[in-house]
C-alpha cells in the first residue's frame, strides 16, 4: 500500500512539474501586432557614413505575437525576379543578398528587445540572440541595432529601422 502511495505521489509530482514546464509565456504591450517597414538606414561606425543598403524603399514586415514569438523579413528595393522558375547561380546570389529574414521568440527589458533566433536566412544567426534598442511612438516603431559586424558588408555598423503599425 505504501509503494502505491509513493508511486501516486511521484506521478503527481512529475506530472505537475511537466505541467509547469509546459506553461506558455505571455507577452503584452504595444509591440503586439504587425509592423510594415518604412526605412532602413545603416551607419558604418568607422567612417560615420550612412547608407541605404536595401535601397530608398525597402519592403518588410516585423511581427510580434502575444505568445512571445516574432518574425521579420526585409527585402531590398528593386530586387529582380529570376528569368525562370529556377534561378541561375548568379540570380540566387543576387536574391540572397537582397533579403534578411528570421523568426524566433522575443523578450523586452527596458528599452531593449532581444530576438532569440530559431531560424534564419543566414545560418550564422540561427541560435543567436539579436539585441535591439526600441521605442514606440504612436503608430511608429523605431529599432536601432547594437553595433555589430554587418552580415552583408562585414563592417562594424548600426542600423535604424522605422516601422509603421499595420491596422
Amino acid at each position: 500500500m505504501q509503494q502505491s502511495s509513493v508511486a501516486i505521489g511521484l506521478v503527481l509530482l512529475f506530472g505537475s512539474a511537466g505541467a509547469v514546464s509546459q506553461q506558455h509565456t505571455s507577452c503584452t504591450g504595444p509591440q503586439i501586432g504587425n509592423w510594415k517597414l518604412q526605412s532602413y538606414a545603416t551607419t558604418d561606425l568607422e567612417t560615420g557614413q550612412t547608407t541605404n543598403l536595401f535601397g530608398k524603399h525597402p519592403t518588410g514586415y516585423l511581427s510580434y505575437s502575444s505568445d512571445c514569438r516574432m518574425s521579420a523579413i526585409i527585402v531590398r528595393d528593386g530586387r529582380k525576379a529570376p528569368a525562370a522558375a529556377v534561378p541561375t547561380d548568379s540570380e540566387k546570389i543576387d536574391l540572397y543578398s537582397g533579403v534578411i529574414a528570421y523568426a524566433g521568440t522575443y523578450a523586452i527589458t527596458g528599452d531593449k528587445v532581444s530576438h532569440y533566433i530559431d531560424v534564419s536566412w543566414n545560418q550564422a544567426w540561427t541560435g543567436t540572440t539579436q539585441v535591439r534598442q526600441f521605442r514606440i511612438d504612436g503608430a511608429s516603431l523605431y529599432i536601432r541595432t547594437m553595433p555589430a559586424k554587418n552580415p552583408l558588408t562585414g563592417r562594424q555598423t548600426s542600423a535604424v529601422l522605422i516601422w509603421t503599425k499595420v491596422q
